[in-house]
């Protein structure tokens, strides 16, 4: 069957195009030409406007890096391992360049080793580099930590003022010491429940100023005030 011009035009073109692709791949490969070599990192991150100077420098692509030559799975587990960082994935884009993107920790809450205070997401995780000062609006823990903060840390804010910190007891129980040096001992079972109580108690009988040590509210049945 005989054939039109534009059929052989367009297998000409197609066969020029499939050879053009085809050296830019094997000059890539073998280090030639600008696709060879990584120029610059792209990095975004949710939630945006997170601070990723830590995330860049555990890139360590230095500019003009073969781009074949970087290990992605091993510049990614690098930027996982950054404070802060919870899953991280990097890409190689057809230029050469490279395309990281991170999923980001949010702090709810801070932890303390008694000098300085470290962010904490919800999980407990370390969110980033300590801060000198307290946030006088967050939740503060010291000690171990369950695997989920979150409830516990909400119903908590609502003590923000009173509270000085939230300590896990034997894996299985919380105590709160207020700033004015009382402890108070949560049950085990819905400790979000007796912080309610205990401020509704505070607003009726200033329960938080008093010449007390320890509020002992593990019993349902009964709080004991000593």
């Amino acid at each position: 069957m005989k054939r039109s011009f534009w059929f052989w035009l367009c297998f000409a073109l197609s066969v020029i195009g499939a050879t053009y692709f085809a050296v830019r791949i094997i000059m890539t490969a073998m280090g030639h030409g600008a696709a060879a070599r990584v120029h610059t990192i792209s990095i975004s991150a949710a939630p945006r406007g997170a601070d990723l100077n830590a995330v860049a420098a555990a890139a360590a692509v230095a500019p003009g890096t073969h781009t074949y030559s970087v290990d992605l799975d091993a510049m990614a587990a690098r930027i996982a391992a950054t404070p802060g960082v919870r899953d991280a994935a990097v890409r190689r884009m057809p230029n050469g360049n490279l395309s990281v993107r991170v999923k980001m920790y949010t702090a709810v809450a801070q932890w303390t080793d008694g000098d300085a205070f470290f962010p904490l997401s919800a999980d407990g995780t370390i969110v980033r580099r300590p801060d000198a000062q307290r946030d006088p609006a967050s939740v503060v823990f010291r000690g171990p930590l369950p695997d989920d903060i979150s409830e516990i840390t909400k119903a908590a804010h609502n003590l923000v003022g009173h509270l000085d910190y939230l300590e896990w007891i034997e894996n299985r129980r919380w105590n709160i010491q207020t700033t004015g040096g009382i402890t108070v001992m949560l049950p085990e079972e819905n400790p979000a429940a007796a912080i309610a109580s205990l401020i509704v108690l505070n607003e009726k009988h200033d329960l938080l100023a008093r010449d007390i040590s320890v509020i002992d509210m593990r019993d349902d049945a009964r709080i004991l005030v000593k």
